[in-house]
């Protein structure tokens, strides 16, 4: 009797060359990848963690440096015809800890030295920014190909030191002079491509760099991470009926369980395509049973801070109605951390007025809205952190058979306590 051979997925894998090298299974990405790179040069994109930013770029490092082998069976095989070589200077600021100046000091010190290696050696009495525009210059020279610069993470150090004003203003100051080197070695670019999870206008990089491109909330990109419903149900029918069999549902229903639970996402007004969240649908599928993957992950420190010092009611999220610009151009302000919850993956926009240009956003799916509710519960009633996911459960359970009375009565009684006076909070941040 034969038996289906396990696949491989793709759980937590970032480089795109271990992960075709070791035959893990990959949701095909390349056609929108090939449309970028061959329509525009200077990008800039924003998603939450863990949505395939750091893989995006691994994608792209391995097109750049001509590994035609890594994309065979593709779409961008039969799109690209040359294939040709370029110099790549890869920079992940994706550090665990920024905690000093050095911290980030030292991060950029090893990156300069295996660019050296590559590219010759810099003087090190020069600051970062001349060091970083020597390299550009040595490796277009050596190579005769201008540069491809990809930076993941950018924000990282910033979101880090949010409530260190100290740390985080030199911070910005190094990474602002640093980046400002992209817009003076235009001329020796091929390619630039920025990551992170915000977009601090603050932080200069954006007035600087005015021609980079954020596809952020653009149409055209909006599925170049996660994976949609097409694509799940395309490449990953055997787990999707493992899945099923495993918790006694037809395939039906567990498209549905999947879609209900980590579906919903949506980077543009145009509402078109949902995202899915691409590492609870792995989780999922791996481990054959259905969780709050991402969620238990863990709440971004730097979230946790802002909410810790807002007054504003995070209660009041769901069908809330923001200015477009309060998303594209975020400021950090604990007083309104709508954008950054946004940002963070937390919510997501639901809806689009045209004639306010204001977004209407709501929790993604059940995932999200589960774990919120539970993150916030001990911030507005007297429950304890152990004490509110038996509590949120119980809410979960009474919708779930229908019970309204039930739930209705236990959500008057989840308010009770709560102070009247931050019932009209919200309303106030946008007037």
């Amino acid at each position: 009797m034969e038996t289906t051979p396990i696949r491989k997925l793709p759980v937590g894998i970032q480089d795109f060359t271990s992960l075709r090298e070791d035959g893990y299974l990959y949701v095909d990405k390349t056609a929108l990848v090939y449309k970028m790179v061959t329509t525009g040069k200077p990008y800039f994109l924003s998603r939450p963690r863990r949505f395939g930013k750091s893989l995006l770029l691994s994608t792209l490092e391995a097109y750049f440096l001509g590994r035609k082998d890594l994309f065979k069976g593709l779409a961008i095989e039969q799109l690209e015809k040359e294939w040709k070589v370029y110099p790549v200077l890869h920079l992940s600021l994706n550090a665990k800890f920024y905690e000093t100046k050095e911290s980030l000091e030292q991060i950029l010190e090893g990156h300069f030295i295996q660019w050296e290696k590559l590219f010759g050696k810099t003087d090190e009495e020069l600051g970062y920014e001349e060091r970083f525009m020597q390299i550009i210059q040595q490796a277009c020279e050596k190579t005769g190909e201008k540069v491809v610069v990809l930076i993941d993470e950018y924000d990282k150090p910033l979101l880090r030191t949010l409530f260190n004003d100290d740390l985080h203003n030199v911070y910005r100051e190094m990474l602002t002079g640093f980046y400002t080197v992209l817009k003076d070695a235009d001329r020796y670019l091929r390619f630039v491509f920025i990551t992170g999870v915000t977009k601090f206008s603050q932080l200069g990089i954006f007035s600087n760099l005015n021609q980079l491109m954020d596809i952020s909330m653009a149409p055209a990109y909006a599925t170049i991470c996660g994976m949609t419903k097409v694509e799940i149900e395309r490449d990953f029918q055997p787990e999707l009926a493992a899945l099923a069999a495993r918790n006694k549902l037809t395939y039906e229903q567990t498209v549905n369980e999947m879609t209900k639970r980590y579906d919903g996402y949506h980077f543009s007004e145009f509402l078109a395509d949902g995202i899915y969240n691409p590492f609870s649908v792995l989780n999922a599928l791996v481990q054959e049973r259905f969780s709050s993957y991402w969620f238990a992950t863990g709440t971004p420190t730097m979230l946790v801070d802002m909410l810790k010092k807002t007054d504003y009611d995070l209660r009041q999220l769901d069908g809330i109605e923001v200015p477009a610009a309060a998303l594209t151009d975020y400021r950090a302000d604990f007083h309104n951390p709508v954008p950054i919850i946004y940002q963070s993956g937390y919510l997501t926009i639901k809806g689009y007025d045209p004639i306010k240009n204001f977004f209407i956003l709501d929790y993604p799916n059940a995932e999200v809205e589960y774990g919120w509710l539970n993150f916030i519960t001990p911030y507005y009633t007297p429950l304890s952190e152990s004490i509110a996911p038996f509590y949120i459960g119980k809410f979960w359970d009474e919708l779930r058979v229908g019970d309204v009375d039930a739930f209705m009565e236990r959500l008057r009684a989840f308010f009770a306590d709560i102070p009247y006076e931050l019932n009209d909070r919200t309303e106030q941040h946008y007037q």
